[in-house]
């Protein structure tokens, strides 16, 4: 995926980029219509897997997550980690403001809708770990800062995953006087998920830097081995995308006014939480990759996390797997939407902060 040439105007998006929504769009579509047309289709998929893990998704998610991870320059961490503004500000965002967002729109707007709102906390809880990357590096925002707020992301998910569960489904609902649901959920199992959809990408992506700077030198690697990889990124998303619609399109097909009632809630977080962010980044001072950055980090979440957690505490056909399921179906085209929001934006902050610059 390339960069944009010109800050803060999308149209200088490559042919492939600008059209991503078509295509996206299109997978959707192709996963919805296949899932519903070919009954044995859901099952032969579900089938492919390893503990718990469907490999399909797995390996759309490590293809799509490893050129970018490639891209990320890691003798610049260091400029990441100093800035405690940008770590503190995402800590605040994912694991205080985000799950507590989440928990008040769906009693809000799902108070009789008892499976449905269990399931939209559960995906509150979940914060993303993987496909963030992309939406962030179409907007030109700080890859070496999105590597480091998705790995602190994945310590605290595995520390603070199962307490949150406890908290916000258990002990707020019982404070409150409200009913309240209870969440089986392995640590190993949230740990196994940190470890495969981010620890291999980015191991795979530090390795192949380091070892292709060290063999053909930092421009070979910069300027020709990473167009080549870089179309893989996309190819990983459209078949990531094609494979979970697929595995879901019966139960989201099937049941549209209760998808139009789980989106309402999902549609406002991803709205709020991206547009607070950005507002907070660029209230603090962040540049306009940082903000970006924070922004993305904030506003996605880990829907494969969401998704296999409901399935394991509550079962494939209950109410909350389905909450999980539609989760990607508000984020992918919103999140997308707010990537051409960002790019916009840029303009703002070229012309106020001579620290902007543009990223290839």
């Amino acid at each position: 995926m390339s960069a944009v040439t010109e800050p803060g105007v999308p149209g200088k998006l490559s042919t492939v980029d600008r059209f991503l929504p078509v295509w996206i769009l299109a997978a959707m579509l192709l996963g919805l219509g296949a899932g519903r047309a070919l009954p044995g289709l859901n099952a032969a998929i579900d089938a492919v897997q390893v503990d718990g893990i469907s490999l399909p998704i797995a390996l759309g998610l490590l293809v799509m997550m490893y050129p970018v991870l490639a891209k990320v320059r890691y003798d610049r961490l260091d400029t990441v980690t100093g800035d405690r503004r940008l770590l503190l500000l995402s800590l605040l965002l994912n694991w205080i403001l985000g799950p507590a967002l989440m928990f008040a729109l769906a009693w809000l707007l799902l108070p009789d809708l008892p499976e449905y709102r269990t399931g939209l906390i559960i995906v509150g809880l979940a914060r993303c770990i993987a496909m963030v990357i992309i939406w962030n590096d179409l907007a030109c925002g700080d890859r070496e800062a999105a590597a480091v707020l998705v790995a602190l992301n994945s310590v605290f998910q595995v520390i603070a995953f199962g307490v949150l569960g406890w908290f916000y489904l258990t002990v707020l609902p019982g404070w409150l006087g409200l009913p309240q649901a209870d969440l089986a959920v392995s640590g190993w199992a949230i740990a196994r998920s940190v470890l495969i959809f981010l620890g291999i990408p980015l191991l795979a992506g530090y390795l192949t830097r380091r070892l292709g700077e060290r063999a053909k030198g930092r421009d070979w690697y910069e300027n020709r081995f990473l167009p080549r990889i870089g179309p893989l990124a996309l190819y990983g998303l459209l078949f990531t995308i094609v494979v979970l619609f697929a595995l879901q399109g019966g139960q989201i097909t099937s049941r549209p006014w209760d998808v139009a009632r789980i989106a309402l809630p999902l549609l406002a977080y991803f709205l709020l939480m991206w547009f607070g962010s950005f507002a907070i980044g660029k209230a603090a001072g962040l540049s306009y990759e940082r903000t970006t950055t924070l922004a993305f980090t904030a506003a996605g979440n880990n829907f494969e996390l969401a998704i296999a957690v409901a399935i394991a505490t509550f079962g494939i056909t209950s109410g909350q797997a389905l909450a999980g399921v539609v989760g990607p179906l508000i984020e992918v085209p919103v999140l997308v939407a707010l990537v051409y929001a960002a790019l916009r934006a840029r303009r703002r902050f070229t012309a106020e902060d001579p620290r902007t610059t543009v990223k290839n």
